[in-house]
């Protein structure tokens, strides 16, 4: 079986999934790669420490989001669950003196579902959603690192996140096509060039290296899953690419893929 990619996005909002330029460089990034076995998501919506494995089978999707329409909180996505996934999850990092927690009750939130629906609309494909259990690059780009063997079980690692994410500076009556503001485009250009250059030292420093970092990311989770897909790509690196460019509504949704 050929490795799988790595892939970190930016998700957004549950109404980026109304956006047709979004869904549509979604579905034309998922057409061309291999079809995953497996999904082993990590979302910036999921803390907690030690690392929980969610649910490994179908329990409803968590609807972690306030004050939209009502037709949002019933959007669905019923992905088989992956417990041979989450076993090989827990024995990788067993294996490194790592703890592993299970909450079998915690479904899919949106930072996994919406992109999700939107790439592999069938869910026909077994997703097994993780949390970040700490915020930490370091520690998270070495996370990536247990879990790396993974991709060669035809497992497709997604870290979901916002390239850029200050919702305090997020003003809707610009519309989505709004221009970045100057820290946003500044904050994008700098990640692409760290992330596709593979300056894993800069990265894992980010906040004191890349330009407007504290106000790109007031505080680093719509970020953080980037470490994983980087660890996860750190032993055999292939190629970084950015995959998705562009703003939504000011803010960087680029994604990248490795290898």
């Amino acid at each position: 079986m050929s490795r799988m990619p790595a892939l970190y996005l930016s998700h957004g909002a549950p109404p980026l999934a109304d956006d047709a330029v979004w869904t549509r460089e979604l579905a034309d990034w998922v057409a061309a790669l291999p079809r995953p076995e497996a999904i082993l998501i990590v979302s910036a919506h999921w803390e907690a420490a030690p690392l929980t494995l969610g649910a490994t089978e179908r329990v409803p999707l968590v609807y972690d989001f306030w004050g939209f329409p009502e037709r949002y909180y019933r959007v669905t996505y019923d992905a088989p669950g992956a417990p041979g996934l989450a076993e090989d999850v827990r024995k990788l990092l067993n294996r490194a003196g790592r703890p592993v927690h299970h909450d079998p009750g915690r479904g899919l939130d949106h930072g996994a579902y919406v992109p999700l629906k939107e790439m592999y609309p069938q869910a026909d494909i077994p997703v097994l959603q993780v949390s970040m259990p700490t915020l930490d690059p370091g520690e998270l780009f070495e996370l990536g690192r247990r879990l790396a063997p993974l991709r060669d079980q035809g497992v497709l690692i997604v870290g979901s996140g916002f390239t850029t994410h200050n919702l305090s500076a997020f003003d809707p009556r610009k519309g989505p096509d709004a221009d970045p503001p100057g820290w946003s485009a500044e904050f994008d250009r700098w990640a692409h060039e760290a992330v596709t250059g593979r300056d894993v030292d800069a990265l894992l420093d980010f906040r004191h290296k890349a330009p407007a970092a504290r106000l790109a990311h007031p505080r680093t989770e719509h970020f953080a899953p980037l470490f994983v897909t980087l660890g996860a790509d750190a032993d055999r690196p292939g190629e970084a690419r950015a995959v998705i460019d562009g703003y939504w509504y000011g803010l960087a949704k680029r994604s990248f893929q490795f290898a």
